[in-house]
């Protein structure tokens, strides 16, 4: 038997516990959760109950999500990352080498959930390539905000400031962007360890081990684990434009209403990626993530 029903939002996620911020008292609870169906991320609104003679608090109930960020697994099965999100903030950096085919994923996962997108560029103090300023000038022409900063030098942190005001931002990228030292720079203090580049690999050792909300007097962050890549959910074949602005925005005028934009004639879309008016590394990453979707979908329906 449970009394004292409170409602709140979880702050950190660590499995099966998690730390809520009640709205009644503004204390930060620790809470197991109740049932092993319960699914809960870091920006869950929840009901949570003390037990009748124990200290212990339980999350009762997940209140309705605004939204919610979805990732695939590799057997094609979803799994949320962050809950009521106000943006998606897809950190990429001079080093290590810029993977624009997983910023391209990320967006597409923020525009599948209505979340909008932000693409912020760490460490321009360091020498850009070629291929990152290619990524960032076509993101920039399809209409996506991007935002140039330096952790270390504090570059361009007071314009990501107002970016980031008055919102919940999920920070997200491949490992060794600078996340955590980004996250430093944002909150003014060195809350997140901060990891360095693998000397072998010149891969990013993950530093950060669950989902946690920092409040700060500008907005709020949502801070996740790096990853070595992202997938967003699986989707209907014909949704996968939806990722893409420039390819939804011409989808109208294929000949076919079903034109997935691959091999139909009188393509508005591939034509489009032929002439340069859309970014033709753009289009291939529409067709890699269909193909991906497709085979997600294959490997989520099979049962041996």
């Amino acid at each position: 038997m449970s009394d004292t029903p409170t409602l709140g939002c979880v702050v950190e996620a660590y499995g099966r516990r998690v730390v809520v911020t009640r709205d009644d008292t503004g204390e930060r609870t620790p809470c197991m959760l109740r049932g092993r169906k319960l699914e809960i991320v870091g920006g869950d609104r929840v009901r949570i109950e003390r037990m009748s003679g124990s200290t212990e608090w339980l999350v009762a109930e997940r209140l309705p999500r605004r939204n919610v960020l979805l990732r695939s697994e590799s057997r094609g099965f979803t799994e949320s990352i962050a809950a009521n999100l106000d943006q998606l903030a897809i950190v990429m950096a001079a080093t290590p080498a810029c993977d624009p085919f997983m910023v391209d994923r990320y967006v597409a996962g923020a525009l599948y959930a209505g979340i909008e997108p932000l693409v912020v560029l760490n460490k321009v103090d360091l020498p850009l390539s070629d291929e990152t300023q290619a990524c960032i000038a076509a993101y920039a022409a399809i209409g996506l905000r991007v935002c140039p900063v330096s952790a270390r030098t504090m570059e361009g942190m007071t314009e990501l400031i107002g970016q980031l005001s008055g919102k919940r931002t999920l920070l997200a990228g491949q490992s060794g962007v600078g996340k955590s030292s980004l996250t430093n720079a944002l909150v003014g203090t060195t809350r997140q360890s901060v990891g360095t580049l693998s000397s072998g690999t010149g891969e990013g050792r993950h530093t950060t081990v669950s989902s946690s909300i920092v409040t700060l007097p500008w907005g709020e962050l949502v801070d996740s684990p790096g990853v070595r890549d992202y997938a967003p959910p699986i989707v209907p074949l014909q949704e996968v434009q939806i990722g893409y602005p420039e390819v939804a925005r011409r989808a109208a005028g294929c000949r076919f209403a079903d034109c997935q934009h691959t091999r139909e004639p009188q393509c508005a879309v591939r034509a489009a990626a032929e002439s340069g008016e859309i970014d033709p590394r753009r289009y291939e990453s529409y067709r890699r993530l269909l193909n991906l979707t497709r085979q997600l979908d294959e490997r989520r329906g099979y049962r041996p």
